[in-house]
């Protein structure tokens, strides 16, 4: 969906969000209530620019406009590869972005994510999968890593991985899949406007994303190795 439509389906009765260079930034308001929204469009790249935009407008929010919802709205093809951003450390200013929103979620900003269009690599794991819950449109595309990066990663055939895919979310990309590991809280159809209201309301900043996907049977021993590792961190405590 065009960034546009997006936001005049979110916001029906207007918003002041503007779009200069992919990078969406401004604030929308939504049964009287301010959002700060922020986010990329047209696929865009995430290089040392944008990233520091998109904090930048994080912190002001936490600045100027304290305990105001953030939206995010996520549309990147991951993080920017050129070799100069490589060399300022393009994995220090996503880092940046992820502080920024840690930041915001202890300040009590209810931090939601919208993935409307591609969300891939890099570029999602620092902003979307940041988020105290991400959502999706059923037409997104999202995926960590493809298949045949995957193979050449890893060193198992690509036919294989392709295999795995057809029966393990974890190999496969795509909003319904990532639905099932917990990594998308919920696809949204109909009523955009209507979704955000519902996930404003039932934002919470505890990480459930394991939770979820022991649920959902797309992640089945992440929340045990979480169990286990805390009851042995209390078990030592004690004994300490």
């Amino acid at each position: 969906m065009d960034s546009r439509q997006l936001l005049a389906q979110l916001f029906p009765h207007g918003h002041e969000v503007t779009i200069a260079d992919d990078f969406i930034s401004g604030t929308a308001t939504l049964d009287g209530q301010g959002i700060s929204v922020i986010g990329t469009s047209s696929h865009t790249p995430i290089g040392v620019e944008i990233a520091l935009a998109q904090a930048r407008a994080v912190l002001a929010t936490v600045r100027d406009y304290p305990q105001r919802p953030i939206l995010l709205l996520v549309d990147t093809q991951g993080q920017r590869l050129r070799h100069r951003d490589e060399m300022l450390g393009i994995n220090s200013y996503m880092a940046h972005l992820g502080k920024c929103l840690e930041l915001a979620r202890q300040s009590d900003h209810k931090i939601i994510a919208l993935v409307y269009d591609q969300a891939l690599s890099g570029g999602f794991v620092t902003s979307g999968m940041m988020a105290d819950a991400c959502y999706a449109l059923p037409g997104a595309t999202i995926r960590v890593m493809g298949l045949p990066a995957m193979a050449r990663i890893t060193k198992v055939a690509e036919e294989k991985l392709t295999a795995l895919a057809l029966h393990n979310p974890v190999f496969a990309p795509g909003p319904k899949n990532y639905e099932r590991m917990g990594g998308v809280q919920a696809i949204w159809n109909g009523d955009l406007a209507q979704c955000l209201r519902d996930a404003l309301l039932q934002a919470d900043p505890r990480d459930q994303r394991s939770e979820l996907g022991q649920q959902r049977g797309g992640r089945r021993k992440s929340q045990q190795v979480i169990d286990a590792v805390m009851l042995q961190a209390a078990q030592t405590a004690q004994v300490e």
